[in-house]
């Protein structure tokens, strides 16, 4: 059910729209990207199946006798990120969804992996998702894909076809975390930790929506990981965040990039969903939660890889400085109203959460993984000496 933009924050939410000129700094030339699609077809008869490696820790899917689709192994143009979408966003794909692709490097072609087959992150009713997704997964520079979507029974969504999407090139300088103002403007105010600009990472701010929707103050922040392999370098993360931009934007249809920020294995902090890294910007990460919260993804998978611990330190050191804005206390509780049925709590239920939260405590999920969700007391910890506390 659709519903209105002040119904989706809540009654305690403000929503405003800012003029373009309030953006943080934008590109003098933004870097170019592109997305190609293809559709997927019938399976051939008599095709086997054969065992994916997973992305991430899931249990496998059920087989039956459900339709199967495909794209056959076959050469495309370069991409780096790649997903499945389908026509209509409140349709669930209940499946396997599994792809391989060939390396722009060697040539090689790699095993099966196994994606998300629903996007577990998202925006609340009111962004209006234009397409249904799997979650997207970087590979890397490729040259070459094949794809198979299995129903565990019955029909697959209409209009499936393949994402590949290509981030462009870096911008002529390096991406350079920027410095702010020294300490909160509050009693326990955290340093500001060095930032990478939306214009540092190279996002070409002709794609998202023009304006920007704000709401309540940050009382809470939700952590997550991008579910995305975690063999990049960090030379490469500018690349992979404008991938998930792109994908986020013109494929699910969301307003702009769904994280407030996003935490590379080398603790470098990237700015996400414009608006001002200082202000309470709307974003599109926790169904039902994302009125007066901020969205902080750890780029990676964290189920069973253990978490880099430069990783651990850089979301501290953001959650300590978002919260300490207005005083919010990183080891302390808030009360968030559900915006959403689709969350773990009904419209409408007061829920309490940690001041820093899983994005399983909100969702049924498995996000942020279970060995990034066993650090959260630390980063805890971390984020409250930030503050002084």
């Amino acid at each position: 059910m659709r519903i209105s933009l002040l119904a989706a924050l809540g009654a305690t939410a403000a929503a405003l729209l800012a003029p373009p000129a309030a953006a943080v700094p934008v590109a003098a030339n933004p870097v170019p990207g592109s997305i190609t699609t293809l559709p997927l077809v019938p399976s051939r008869p008599g095709a086997q199946a054969r065992p994916a490696t997973p992305a991430g820790p899931r249990s496998a899917d059920p087989s039956g006798a459900g339709e199967t689709r495909e794209i056959q192994a076959h050469g495309t143009g370069s991409f780096a990120l790649v997903g499945v979408s389908w026509d209509d966003p409140q349709v669930t794909l209940a499946g396997s969804v599994e792809v391989r692709t060939r390396s722009a490097a060697t040539g090689a072609w790699s095993d099966w992996y196994r994606l998300a087959a629903d996007s577990e992150d998202g925006p609340d009713p009111a962004e209006h998702p234009s397409r249904g997704a799997t979650a997207p997964f970087w590979v890397g520079p490729s040259d070459g894909i094949a794809v198979r979507v299995a129903a565990a029974d019955g029909p697959l969504p209409a209009g499936l076809r393949a994402e590949l999407v290509d981030p462009g090139t870096d911008p002529g300088s390096a991406a350079t975390p920027q410095s702010g103002a020294p300490a909160g403007r509050a009693a326990h105010g955290a340093p500001r930790p060095g930032i990478v600009t939306r214009s540092g990472w190279g996002a070409d701010e002709s794609l998202r929506q023009a304006g920007f929707v704000y709401t309540g103050n940050a009382r809470t922040v939700f952590v997550h990981h991008t579910d995305t392999a975690n063999g990049y370098t960090c030379a490469d993360s500018p690349k992979l965040i404008r991938a998930m931009y792109q994908y986020h934007v013109k494929t699910n249809g969301w307003r702009d990039i769904g994280y407030n920020f996003l935490v590379d294995k080398c603790g470098t902090v990237y700015e996400g969903r414009a608006g001002g890294v200082d202000q309470p910007v709307l974003g599109a990460h926790t169904l039902g939660f994302n009125a007066n919260s901020s969205g902080v993804a750890a780029i990676g998978t964290y189920t069973d890889a253990s978490v880099p611990q430069d990783q651990l330190d850089g979301i501290a050191k953001i959650a300590a400085w978002k919260l300490g804005l207005t005083d919010v206390d990183a080891k302390g509780t808030t009360n968030l109203v559900s915006a959403s049925d689709g969350s773990r709590y009904p419209k409408g239920q007061s829920v309490g959460f940690n001041t820093i939260s899983g994005h399983r405590d909100a969702f049924v999920t498995d996000c942020p993984g279970n060995e990034l969700y066993t650090r959260l007391p630390g980063i805890r910890s971390t984020a409250a000496r930030l503050q002084g506390r």
